[in-house]
């Protein structure tokens, strides 16, 4: 092995969700999270206002919805890994767990399973590229709808992935709404109440 492949094998170490719990446990430890897609820590940086406002409203919305109807429970940046890979840990900005999993006690650790809905809010630190391989993640793992929204354009991506494995996305204007499908039947939100601040 040459010198250089060497040195990259030390700087692509694989981390683990018990490698980032122990980080984020550390006394000492700043502000910012960390989340992991197949072993590679990405930090996921403090939301600003904008994003910060609009994640608030849309989950007193969104668990509105969910307790009134008795679906389940909504979740704001709790780390979420697929079962039996400890690889990957996600920290969706809002997430929805549906009946039955939600009817059990909360966790104190990160959760080991993908939630039945993600909602990633795009802040200037992140690209659409980075976003969308996230709901890519989510899909492959077992989330069943994921939303991706755009704060500054007052849009969303809707991704979902069909029967045939193929994963599909649909935009939404800001004139538009986003529905909760099979997800959460009868959910209809328009986003200029999402982002009417």
């Amino acid at each position: 092995m040459k010198e250089s492949d060497t040195t990259m094998a030390i700087r692509e170490r694989v981390y683990t969700a018990d490698d980032i719990w122990r980080l984020e446990q550390q006394p000492l430890h700043p502000t910012e999270k960390y989340y992991l897609i197949d072993g590679e820590l990405i930090i996921k940086m403090a939301p600003n206002q904008l994003h910060g406002s609009s994640a608030s409203e849309l989950s007193r919305l969104l668990g509105n919805f969910v307790v009134e109807n008795r679906l389940g429970r909504v979740t704001v940046e709790v780390g979420y890994h697929p079962p039996g890979d400890r690889r990957t840990v996600l920290i969706p900005d809002i997430a929805f767990e549906a009946m039955p999993r939600a009817a059990q006690p909360a966790r104190s650790t990160y959760v080991p399973y993908m939630p039945d809905l993600a909602i990633e809010i795009i802040s200037p630190s992140q690209s659409l590229a980075q976003v969308r391989r996230k709901a890519e993640v989510y899909l492959r793992h077992g989330t069943a709808l994921v939303w991706l929204l755009e704060p500054l354009a007052r849009s969303a991506e809707v991704w979902r992935q069909g029967g045939d494995g193929i994963l599909r996305s649909e935009s939404i204007a800001s004139d538009g709404a986003l529905r909760g499908g099979d997800v959460l039947p009868g959910f209809r939100l328009p986003l200029r109440r999402i982002f009417a601040q």
